[in-house]
């Protein structure tokens, strides 16, 4: 796959990635976090989430699945999305917590953590996978 045909797939899939977003907004939602979290998979050490509020014309190709992109790549959109954020925040739940409560309370238990940090309180959470209840 050619550089250019790389980028219009890129372009694709943040159109795709955003429509959920627009749907929102168009609904007169107008701030929304999205989140996601990592160290699920590894028992052995935390598990981090993270919760971001990005301005509505947020148009970064790229911005995807972190575990698709390269190191250099993550580092070089982390630059990116932490200089164009609204607010930004993680939870971090360690190991011993994991073993009290197991490792779906302690994702849920991250994620709240990184919600209630973030400096303006999101109106609608985007998660891919997990629902969160009493934040």
């Amino acid at each position: 796959m050619t550089k250019e045909e790389r980028k219009k797939k890129a372009i694709l899939r943040l159109k795709e990635m955003k429509k959920p977003e627009e749907e929102l907004y168009n609904n007169g939602i107008k701030v929304i976090a999205g989140m996601d979290e990592a160290g699920r998979g590894p028992l052995a050490g935390p598990v981090v989430a993270a919760a971001v509020i990005l301005p509505p014309d947020f148009n970064v190709p790229g911005v995807d699945d972190s575990k698709r992109l390269t190191e250099k790549k993550r580092e070089a959109l982390y630059e990116v999305i932490t200089d164009q954020a609204l607010s930004y925040s993680i939870g971090i739940v360690d190991n011993y917590i994991i073993d009290d409560i197991n490792i779906l309370g302690a994702t849920r238990l991250a994620m709240k953590q990184a919600i209630n940090r973030l400096k303006i309180k999101p109106e609608y959470i985007l998660i891919d996978a997990l629902t969160l209840k009493d934040i």
